[in-house]
């Protein structure tokens, strides 16, 4: 799962945004990818020679949420946090029914306005992190199955949720699910907005 555990792949992310890599080097780099790899006897956390974890993506989510705490802890005043566009609000502002956020436009679509009173929001995309070789684009998210990228993905996915972790990793893996990213968060139950 994007920014949950990479490993190998991971290290090819950042060269496949300036070249495609040989089958060969992404199958070498299978066998060290997926959380069934790894082996946990608390406290120790055991990972394959070459295996590395990267919380970026879930940091930042987890970031916001703790940060949300913090500040109902201190105060009643309603805020609207931020990180990189990884929103939590407290509550509506002060003699406003909700705040009012914009989700960036791809594409030459329109953006969305999206009226959150409380919650969170995270996107996940391509709009600025792909590879276009030959014409044809290739996003950022790579599927840990193949350890190629989704080629079928939507372009964007807002999903709004109680907290930014859920709704991070809702939008990443409707990335993940491709051209059924739309059944999948429908079956979630959530609301979301996506751009293809």
């Amino acid at each position: 799962m994007e920014g949950h555990l990479r490993s190998g792949v991971h290290r090819h992310h950042h060269r496949f945004r300036r070249r495609l890599p040989p089958q060969s080097d992404i199958d070498a780099l299978l066998d060290i990818v997926g959380w069934d790899k790894l082996h946990w006897q608390s406290p120790i956390l055991r990972l394959k020679p070459g295996m590395e974890i990267d919380f970026g993506g879930i940091g930042k989510e987890y970031a916001v949420d703790r940060a949300a705490a913090l500040v109902r802890d201190i105060t009643d005043t309603p805020v609207l946090i931020n990180f990189g566009g990884d929103l939590f609000a407290t509550a509506p502002p002060a003699g406003q029914p909700h705040w009012l956020v914009g989700v960036e436009s791809i594409g030459g679509l329109q953006s969305a306005m999206i009226q959150l009173q409380r919650g969170a929001l995270a996107t996940s995309g391509d709009a600025r992190r792909f590879l276009l070789k030959n014409g044809k684009r290739y996003p950022h998210v790579l599927n840990p199955r193949t350890g190629w990228p989704v080629l079928d993905a939507p372009r964007s996915v807002t999903v709004a949720a109680n907290t930014c972790v859920e709704a991070g990793l809702l939008a990443t893996l409707a990335m993940l699910h491709g051209r059924e990213a739309e059944d999948f968060l429908a079956a979630q139950q959530v609301l979301h907005w996506i751009q293809r």
